[in-house]
């Protein structure tokens, strides 16, 4: 190899990249130092972008295609230069490659319970969670205002952020609407639909587009269910009165005719009993059952700790007290089971959860 084909070799000639990954959504393109040949291929595949960076300043933006990088390809970064329409000779420049494709089935949750004032339950807490989508939109501003400097970007580095938004946005709405909660999971959709138009603006301002938006669930404390299904419940047997009925008369006609005077007084005993157990329903007592929050307990050192909240358990996991093979035991469980496998505290490990260091 001569002189001169060593000083060219160290020359870029070619720029592409393969996304190997399922989370990259930004990469740079590795220079090693080296200039890029003027000509140099530069291959953009379907789903990609690539950002040209000219001294910390935003050039050009190409999309899928193949180049031959010239002055005309480059029109930005040719006035940044100040090259004329003779220049031939070797450039630097940054090229950063953005990910267009979607990015799906994001998580987000609420990290504290959502309180809120119920018409027929009144101050409750609720808890919700589901899924989103969203992918790149505008390369260069994302890049400008949030990916910087960075060479290989991560959706990870900006789930927490946008996680915060759309649970800030969640608790305004559902406190705002005035539904009430037994008929919240009848409006998933629609609450879904109107939040997803909300947080659209918020996230055109990091150069990102929502593509999609879902509630899974909302959920209230573990009393406040028992004290549902107690209720319901109590409506399957408020016919009690009419059910009595139908079991006296049922029983005369298997009563010997010689028993008629026995019969009547069973039947007045029967429909006595009737009436009584049936008003005993139906007149309001003035008692509503208090909804007491679910209380855990956790081992150390072979012993129960507790009885602690969920939010003091939240606490207790932030300043690592308790991961994720710590065994917990609350009311109604069998035995002991490690937190990662208790669905309401496993998601408390997913919300701690800091962004990895730059």
């Amino acid at each position: 190899m001569g002189f001169w084909d060593k000083i060219f070799g160290e020359f870029i000639d070619v720029i592409d990249w393969l996304d190997e990954s399922n989370d990259t959504m930004v990469y740079r393109f590795e220079r090693y130092n080296n200039e890029i040949k003027y000509g140099a291929k530069l291959t953009v595949r379907t789903g990609q972008a690539a950002v040209f960076v000219n001294e910390g300043e935003i050039a050009d933006v190409l999309g899928p295609g193949l180049y031959e990088l010239e002055t005309q390809n480059l029109p930005i970064l040719t006035t940044l230069q100040h090259w004329d329409h003779a220049f031939d000779s070797p450039f630097k420049a940054e090229v950063y490659f953005c990910n267009l494709r979607k990015f799906t089935d994001l998580k987000w949750g609420t990290k504290n319970p959502i309180i809120l004032r119920d018409k027929e339950f009144g101050v409750v807490r609720l808890r919700a969670f589901g899924t989103y989508e969203m992918r790149i939109d505008d390369p260069a501003l994302f890049i400008r205002d949030i990916v910087g400097t960075d060479g290989h970007f991560l959706v990870e580095d900006i789930s927490n952020q946008l996680r915060n938004i759309i649970i800030s946005r969640f608790s305004n709405i559902i406190a705002s609407a005035n539904i009430p909660i037994l008929d919240l999971a009848s409006n998933y959709e629609q609450l879904s639909q109107y939040i997803f138009e909300k947080l659209q603006d918020e996230f055109g301002k990091y150069g990102i587009e929502l593509t999609k938006f879902l509630i899974e669930n909302v959920s209230v404390p573990p009393a406040v269910e028992e004290a549902l299904d107690k209720r319901t419940s109590m409506g399957i047997i408020t016919d009690l009165h009419k059910y009595l009925e139908f079991q006296t008369a049922e029983s005369m006609t298997t009563e010997n005719a010689n028993s008629t005077a026995a019969m009547g007084a069973s039947m007045g005993v029967g429909f006595a009993m009737a009436d009584k157990l049936s008003k005993n329903l139906r007149e309001p007592t003035g008692y509503i059952p208090e909804p007491f929050e679910k209380m855990y307990y956790y081992a150390k050192d072979k012993k129960p700790i507790g009885p602690l909240s969920i939010d003091e358990i939240e606490t207790l996991i932030s300043d690592k007290t308790i991961d994720a093979d710590t065994l917990l035991w609350s009311s109604g469980m069998e035995n002991w089971q490690k937190a990662r496998n208790i669905e309401e505290i496993e998601s408390l490990f997913n919300l701690l959860t800091p962004p990895p260091l730059s």
